[in-house]
C-alpha cells in the first residue's frame, strides 16, 4: 500500500467544480446554514467521499483559501486539507497562464498530480508539460454542471493508468 507521501496529489478548486454555476439541483436544496453564501447549497455532500476514494492527497487550490477548510470541507465530509497559497505578484506572468499553475507545479515537486478546475486553458497545459517532470492531468470541469460521474471516471481512469489503485 502506498503512503500519503507517495500518493498523487489532487489540487481542487471550489467555484465551478464543487459549486456549479448552473441551475440548482433539486436534491441539493436541503442544505446546512449557508454562512452568508447561498451558493453553498449547491455543494453535493456525496462528492467528498468520491474524492477521498480516489486515494490522492487532496490540496485546496482556490481563492477560498483557509475558508475552504472552515466552510466547505465539513459539508463534504473532508478532513482539513492543505491550501495552495496565492502567489506573490513579484514578476511578469506569461499571458494566459493561470495564477495557480506555477505554485501547484512547485508544490508537486515532480510528483504525479491532478488539477481539477474550471479555468484551465491551453497555456496552462503547455506550461505544465514543459515545467513538470512527472505525470499530470489538468482536468477542466464544466462550471455550469460541476463535478459529474464522467469527471470521476476520467480521474479514475488516469490514476489507474498510472498504476494507482483508487
Amino acid at each position: 500500500m502506498s503512503t500519503a507521501a507517495e500518493r498523487p496529489l489532487l489540487f481542487l478548486d471550489i467555484d465551478g467544480p464543487l459549486i456549479p454555476f448552473g441551475s440548482l439541483q433539486p436534491s441539493l436544496t436541503e442544505a446546512a446554514p449557508d454562512h452568508g453564501n447561498p451558493l453553498l447549497a449547491r455543494l453535493d455532500p456525496g462528492v467528498g467521499a468520491r474524492l477521498l476514494a480516489l486515494g490522492c492527497s487532496l490540496v485546496w487550490a482556490t481563492t477560498w483559501m483557509e475558508e475552504a477548510n472552515e466552510v466547505v470541507a465539513p459539508r463534504l465530509g473532508l478532513p482539513r486539507l492543505p491550501v495552495l497559497d496565492l502567489p506573490e505578484a513579484d514578476g511578469p506572468s506569461l499571458r494566459g497562464l493561470h495564477w495557480k499553475t506555477r505554485p501547484l507545479v512547485e508544490w508537486a515537486g515532480g510528483r504525479p498530480f491532478v488539477w481539477v478546475d474550471d479555468e484551465i486553458g491551453a497555456v496552462d497545459r503547455q506550461w505544465v508539460a514543459a515545467a513538470h517532470p512527472g505525470p499530470a492531468l489538468l482536468h477542466r470541469v464544466d462550471p455550469a454542471r460541476g463535478l459529474q460521474d464522467s469527471d470521476f471516471r476520467a480521474l479514475g481512469d488516469w490514476l489507474a493508468a498510472l498504476g494507482h489503485p483508487s
